[in-house]
């Protein structure tokens, strides 16, 4: 008996996903749900390839759409990159729930933009769950989770490229427990951390460079979101730079001074003074020349 699921998914996280379950032969996904506002042409294509009823409603937990969603008679709801929060109703409608696949180690890094997050905090390891989903945000009980190493030559991209793959092989390992075993192991949230914490959306204006920080803080602040990210954002007597990629300067010199003025240039870079020594700006986007005493600010 094939295990009859719903994907409520969206965006290139969801289309690794689901290429793994619709090639498995015990598992049928009997509608796709993409974001009200989607832009993914991908997972229209592919309901189209494989002739799965493709869904979009504004608000999932309607009457309406809950009607509409019964007539599938799914086992499991899986979310992948979905947007909207679902209510008791709609959880308790499939057999065995729903999962979500969460790029966060919980019950740490709840939310949004977690990959961001993770990089501008100077963590050493990012985590991947997968779990029941609750009324919460990312509060509902573990059933999977896997940790990956972050070192200094990591970016967003670098990050968003591995959680991509291990998002969808943690997903599908974990909805082969589910159909293989049917009872499965479950961690509840709090007895890792009584409160854990969330991560909001970032928004316009978080790019913006705060050069009093230290060398270290805005060199993670930088590849937490570089490309295909903002890129963080300074200005130069009101002309805007954009700034990819930075390196800790090797023996800088810790001393005191205005913060963010150029203090040196050669080959490998510009170095602009922060609040304890220099960082050397690598890459970025800057229509002119910089040079010696040009000052970098918030505008």
């Amino acid at each position: 008996m094939k295990l009859k699921i719903g994907f409520f998914a969206d965006g290139p996280w969801s289309h690794k996903a689901f290429k793994k379950i619709i090639q498995d032969n015990n598992l049928l996904i009997k509608f796709i749900c993409v974001r009200f506002d989607t832009k993914d042409k991908t997972l229209k294509n592919y309901s189209e390839e494989y002739n799965i009823d493709y869904l979009k409603n504004e608000n999932i937990n309607s009457k309406d759409f809950i009607d509409i969603v019964k007539k599938y008679n799914c086992d499991l709801f899986v979310s992948m990159s979905f947007n909207q929060i679902f209510k008791k109703e709609i959880i308790n409608l499939p057999k065995f729930k729903i999962i979500n696949c969460h790029a966060g180690k919980l019950p740490f890094y709840r939310g949004r933009n977690v990959l961001n997050w993770v990089l501008i905090n100077d963590e050493k390891e990012f985590g991947i769950t997968v779990h029941f989903i609750d009324q919460g945000i990312d509060t509902g009980d573990i059933i999977l989770q896997e940790t990956y190493q972050i070192t200094d030559k990591d970016n967003y991209s670098s990050l968003l490229k591995l959680a991509h793959v291990e998002c969808a092989k943690i997903l599908y390992k974990a909805i082969n427990l589910i159909n293989s075993s049917q009872k499965v192991s479950k961690i509840k949230q709090d007895t890792i951390h009584p409160i854990g914490f969330y991560c909001p959306q970032r928004t316009f204006g978080d790019e913006v460079l705060d050069w009093k920080k230290t060398s270290r803080e805005i060199f993670n602040f930088i590849r937490a979101i570089s490309k295909p990210g903002p890129m963080a954002l300074s200005y130069i007597q009101g002309k805007e730079i954009k700034i990819n990629n930075s390196k800790i300067y090797t023996n800088a010199p810790n001393y005191k001074s205005t913060e963010g003025y150029v203090v040196g240039i050669d080959k490998k870079g510009v170095c602009v003074k922060t609040s304890d020594n220099f960082l050397l700006i690598t890459e970025y986007e800057y229509d002119g020349k910089l040079k010696v005493g040009d000052k970098l600010e918030r505008k």
